[in-house]
């Protein structure tokens, strides 16, 4: 029995850019040798057109107002695509807006696929740029009605017949539509040889785009596996950040904390576009204290604005009472006049059972208030002078994050084999840091976690 014959769908939409709404679809049947078939028609997208849209492709409201909506159309998108093989340039593009929109109205659309980006540049190698204007520019191919669905389909019809003429064509096709291929999946202006490039260890990732320009950065325990992740999501935010990418680059970091801290400060440097959430400066809180008319001392804790006298700065309200948690319990306080129970007459805490029993009159205010004294002592002066000892890029390597007079002061890299006698030696080897909002919850929340904080021994002459 003869094997089917092999056929592609040759795809271009155009879409409302934001939501990426469907308002046209061209789609051509291929044999590989002939077109067999053509659908094309405009989509009401059932939102509104933007005018920098209509610009650009000169689809408007009124144009669109009476065309078929995309579940109007969608058996017949099904019913051409069928068995055959996704292809479009950029094709992570328009296979993933047409995918939403199958899932918007309940369906479910998954087909074998193939970029004419990617194979353009390594079967046609060499051209400045792979842009489908460009690139029919540089293969001399017409390419009419630029930004009209059927044009810009029609071009790549006759650009994916000169890539299926390719003499090395068999080869190329065939291990682009290996199961677990990589290459439909990275974004079409990012060479295969950078993303291989990337190691699978801690660190920070920069995404770049044609221009060389940071437009995303981004930390990773795998840096490999997590810049992958970005390429997997079908976020639209994520779809535009992969459309974007055109490079990446990566530093190396050796740990986690040191990742984090490595992000932040390259984010405050080169405020990416993509990286709009951490640039939401948190609210802060902070733990103070008081006397109340009983004469006893309490700790208490409010948003920062609020707040006079703050003992410690927090970036959360759960890491505030997290702290205090640890206080009350080290120095036996009762939950109640630390504000972690809140309208009880007597402390009941379900974790908290070291009250004395100042809030049953069993203990003495003085004595009481003794111990709150130690607490205020201790949280003015914890954590002042700190080295945090964390894993290094390579095995003969350590990182330290230096802490000095309450002061984040930066992290740096040193090589075990080095002489270490006190910190004004580590300074050498540091790489100094602001001290950022972002940067105080981190290590906050490290050092609330004491138990799993190491801190750099010292070797002596």
């Amino acid at each position: 029995m003869a094997k089917p014959k092999t056929t592609y769908t040759i795809i271009d939409v155009e879409t409302t850019g934001r939501g990426n709404k469907i308002t046209e679809i061209s789609i051509f049947k291929h044999d590989g040798e002939k077109v067999l078939e053509e659908f094309t028609s405009l989509v009401n997208p059932q939102a509104l057109i933007p005018d920098y849209i209509t610009a650009l492709t000169g689809i408007d409201n009124a144009l669109v107002a009476d065309a078929p909506t995309f579940a109007e159309i969608s058996e017949a998108i099904l019913s051409i695509t069928e068995d055959s093989i996704f292809v479009a340039h950029n094709v992570n593009f328009d296979y993933n807006v047409i995918r939403n929109e199958f899932k918007a109205i309940g369906g479910d659309f998954r087909r074998r696929k193939l970029c004419t980006v990617r194979l353009s540049r390594t079967l046609f190698p060499g051209f400045r740029s792979y842009s489908l204007g460009k690139l029919c520019n540089s293969l001399e191919i017409t390419l009419v009605d630029r930004h009209r669905a059927r044009g810009d389909a029609e071009a790549t019809v006759t650009l994916f017949e000169k890539l299926l003429g390719h003499e090395h064509s068999d080869t190329v096709f065939a291990d682009f539509l290996k199961k677990g291929s990589k290459e439909a999946t990275l974004p079409s202006h990012l060479p295969s040889a950078i993303f291989e490039g990337i190691p699978n260890g801690p660190g920070i990732y920069y995404f770049k785009n044609k221009k060389g320009k940071i437009i995303y950065v981004g930390k990773a325990i795998n840096l490999k596996k997590r810049v992958l992740g970005h390429f997997y999501d079908k976020k639209e935010k994520e779809l535009n950040l992969c459309r974007e990418t055109a490079h990446i680059d990566f530093e190396l970091s050796g740990s986690d904390l040191v990742a984090r801290l490595m992000e932040d400060a390259a984010i405050k440097h080169h405020f990416p576009i993509y990286n709009q959430a951490a640039k939401r400066v948190p609210k802060p809180y902070a733990v103070f204290s008081y006397e109340d008319r009983q004469g006893i001392q309490h700790l208490a804790f409010n948003t920062l604005k609020a707040t006079p006298n703050p003992l410690q700065i927090f970036h959360s309200i759960r890491d505030c009472r997290l702290y205090l948690e640890q206080v009350c319990e080290q120095f036996e306080l009762c939950p109640k006049y630390c504000h972690l129970q809140e309208n009880v007459w007597t402390c009941s805490h379900y974790k908290l059972t070291t009250c004395k029993g100042v809030c049953r009159d069993e203990e003495s205010v003085m004595a009481y208030n003794e111990r709150v004294g130690l607490a205020i002592d201790y949280m003015a002066n914890s954590n002042q002078n700190l080295v945090l000892k964390e894993k290094g890029r390579h095995v003969e390597e350590e990182a330290f994050v230096l802490i000095k007079n309450g002061l984040y002061l930066g992290y740096g890299f040193i090589e075990k084999s080095e002489q270490i006698v006190n910190t004004e030696d580590l300074e050498t080897f540091l790489i100094p840091q602001k001290e950022t909002t972002e940067v105080q919850g981190i290590l906050r929340k490290l050092l609330l976690q004491s138990s799993s904080v190491e801190t750099l021994e010292f070797q002596s002459h």
